[in-house]
């Protein structure tokens, strides 16, 4: 079992800064001690005053004549051994110097006790007044007064502590967070969401509870009972070592407890990460629960889960109850094996059993009662401590899991010498790429098989293929969300691995098939594409991207907050402030990853506008599963992928007459675009109207075409052209 102390030494880093405050936190965690001990041996003079029917003075007075005493035979018996050794034989002269040190040694602490007592005659005796009862009285005020002071020093140790150990859980949980946008897009996708989440929740405040303990109960009460034993060895040294038999034991019995523990506390943690991800899951996916009436089906999700869950607390909650009456058990039997022989050398006025010497001198009934006060003291200590052993265990178990998300190695690693990129990227080259993603016990096929493909400035190359033919997974090598297995991707002959990680990626910017934006204001969302930009520089790309057009239906126009995901706008509203993002970084590599997928048409249309002039001086990379019309004004050239492998490269005419995969691909497109124009313009009598309004996709598609494609689809030799206008209509300027 690891122990605390090899649990949390990684802690210590992060504690460190807090340690003048951890320090005097111990401080009155001492004076905690120091009071705790000092209010139950006053049960001594209250005892000789109540019961033995004694004054303090004179039970002092008593003490001073029996110590001078034995203080005048001490040295009587030094004189008498003196006279001995000098006429005493060689050989028995070890024997009688070590019995001299003896004397010497009681002698030695004979005296010490005596000037105390003295000093106590002097200095003490004339303030405790001659009454008996008015003697109790100032006893428990004395007691009373320790109580709050040491009341005093509890709140002062544990608003220290308090404050260090928030502090110190904030450091692991920055560092751990800027470890975790450390590492790379792989790792952390299968790691996922809930998991991450419980780490940063439940595992953190799990952690802070743990060392609100180790600061205060681990220390306060260790010296609460470090204090009462000093104090009974003062009474009778040999009695309490005696109770000291069980330590062993205890240890032993808490070392296997605290395995089970701290492995009960792992497995119960990870049944909170389910629960994590089932909220999260479901939350997320609200719209389909309520359309499908799913909820049933996650309650019961969720319901397992807690159960599970309830199964492995409920293991904890038996092994921290067997942990309570097992020490409180112990600390009685500790107790009882000290004042039951006490009692016997009370009762018969002996120093000893069965010829075992158990007390310098005979005990009364008052150092009985102070004995028995001190050790039973040291079972309360005791007591809470093992009421905090599960949870201490837990706090273990939760800074594994910590360290262990904080000790990952990123599969993207920084360049130990790193190369410097050029000014501006002219040139991007794929050479023989292959990559496979991580399998969980099993294999996977390839995502990318020997890819080589090269772009240059003003290049604006559209990625197509069916769905897992590998182009997302393409093109998320640029930014290094994860490096090729094989091969290499190079920017101006440079290895990207070789480039520093924030100067590679300042110069690609991602336009995301999901739009995600902050909660914050449309300001800021854009700004996120270049942090320093001023507000002229940003309302320019608001314009550029068209975002300035709904912008006067909004209430604070580029100040309003936009909502958690950006809730409070639509689909197409996101989706320019992510075009608008990307064009403020004025990156060298623009990669558009289904980006018009949820703008309208007439929105498509406008953004697609502002690229043809912003992609000029770059290189663009587009992922489309359809080639509009203006999506083929800007494209040069296509790539078309399946099953990992680039099968061609070239211009779009070119391809639809020499490579069969892409002329499937795009017949499908122009069937599914032809059957939606058909069903917009065509009347119940089959005839088209001129009235009707085109408002679909970007596409136009000719009445011609539309005829042409009926008679003959697409081939080799006739293949759609959306650029036409059927006769009688008007272009469509949408």
């Amino acid at each position: 079992m690891d122990s605390p102390v090899n649990s949390f030494q990684r802690i210590l880093p992060y504690l460190w800064p807090s340690r003048h405050k951890l320090f005097l936190s111990f401080f009155f965690a001492g004076l905690v001690a120091l009071f705790w001990g000092a209010n139950l041996s006053i049960v001594f003079p209250a005892v000789k005053v109540l019961i033995e029917d004694e004054s303090i003075s004179g039970y002092v007075h008593n003490q001073i004549q029996n110590l001078e005493t034995e203080e005048q035979h001490y040295g009587e018996q030094l004189v008498k051994m003196d006279d001995e050794l000098r006429t005493a034989r060689e050989k028995d002269k070890s024997h009688l110097l070590a019995r001299k040190s003896r004397l010497e040694a009681k002698l030695s602490a004979t005296t010490l006790s005596l000037g105390r007592f003295r000093w106590i005659q002097y200095r003490v005796v004339p303030l405790v007044p001659e009454d008996k009862f008015n003697t109790l009285a100032v006893l428990l005020g004395l007691l009373l007064m320790a109580t709050v002071v040491k009341a005093a020093c509890m709140l002062a140790e544990e608003t220290l502590v308090g404050s260090v150990v928030q502090l110190t859980v904030m450091g692991v949980r920055k560092a751990c967070f800027r470890r975790v946008l450390q590492l790379d897009y792989q790792t952390l996708s299968r790691q996922g969401t809930p998991e991450l989440m419980s780490r940063f929740t439940f595992d953190m405040e799990t952690l802070a509870s743990g060392l609100s303990l180790l600061g205060g109960k681990i220390v306060r009460e260790p010296l609460k009972a470090a204090a009462c034993v000093g104090f009974a060895f003062w009474v009778n040294w040999r009695l309490t070592l005696l109770s000291l038999l069980f330590v062993p034991l205890a240890l032993f019995i808490f070392h296997r407890i605290g395995r089970t523990l701290k492995k009960a506390s792992h497995r119960s943690m990870e049944s909170m990460s389910r629960i994590y991800k089932v909220l999260e899951e479901t939350f997320d996916s609200l719209k389909v629960v309520i359309a499908f009436n799913g909820g049933q089906r996650h309650r019961r999700q969720h319901h397992h889960e807690n159960k599970t869950y309830f199964q492995k607390s409920m293991k904890i909650v038996l092994l921290d109850a067997i942990t309570s009456p097992t020490t409180e058990l112990l600390g009685m039997c500790a107790v009882f094996i000290a004042v039951l022989p006490g009692a016997y050398l009370v009762l018969r006025q002996t120093t000893t059993i069965w010829e075992i010497k158990l007390a310098a001198s005979e005990m009364d009934i008052a150092e009985l009662s102070v004995l028995y006060a001190l050790l039973a003291g040291v079972t309360d200590p005791v007591r809470k401590l093992s009421s905090v052993f599960s949870k201490l265990k837990r706090a273990t178990a939760t800074a594994d899991r910590i360290f262990e998300l904080m000790d990952r190695e990123s599969k993207v690693a920084e360049p130990t010498e790193p190369k410097a990129l050029p000014a501006k990227i002219s040139q991007i080259e794929f050479r023989g790429v292959g990559f496979t993603y991580l399998a969980d016990g099993h294999a996977r096929p390839a995502a990318l098989d020997s890819v080589n493909l090269k772009a240059t400035t003003g290049d604006v190359i559209a990625v197509v293929g069916e769905n897992g033919s590998g182009k997302s997974t393409l093109l998320n090598l640029l930014p290094r969300y994860f490096d090729p297995d094989r091969g290499g991707l190079f920017l101006d002959g440079v290895d990207v691995r070789d480039c520093r990680l924030d100067e590679l990626r300042s110069r690609i910017a991602v336009v995301p098939q999901e739009t995600l934006l902050f909660d914050d204001t449309i300001l800021e969302n854009i700004r996120y594409g270049h942090p320093t930009a001023t507000r002229h520089h940003v309302e320019q790309a608001a314009e550029r991207a068209h975002v300035s057009q709904f912008l006067p239906q909004l209430p604070e126009g580029l100040d309003t907050r936009v909502g958690e995901r950006g809730s409070r706008l639509s689909g197409g509203q996101r989706q320019r402030i992510a075009f608008a993002r990307a064009m403020l970084r004025d990156p060298g590599v623009l990669i558009l990853d289904e980006a018009t997928s949820a703008i309208d048409a007439q929105s498509e249309q406008l953004i697609f506008e502002s690229l043809e002039s912003f992609v000029s001086n770059r290189i663009t990379f587009l992922i489309t599963h359809s080639m509009t019309q203006g999506l083929l004004k800007l494209v040069t050239r296509v790539a078309v992928m399946d099953q990992g492998r680039l099968i061609a490269l070239g211009p779009h005419a070119e391809l639809l007459q020499s490579c069969p995969t892409y002329r499937r691909l795009y017949q499908v497109q122009v069937e599914q675009t032809t059957t939606e124009f058909e069903n917009r313009i065509v009347h119940d009598d089959g005839g088209p109207s001129e009235s009707d309004e085109i408002d679909g996709d970007a596409d136009v598609i000719p009445f011609t075409a539309l005829r042409d494609v009926r008679q003959r689809g697409v081939s080799g030799k006739s293949h759609l052209r959306p650029t036409g206008t059927a006769p009688g209509m008007k272009p469509d300027n949408s």
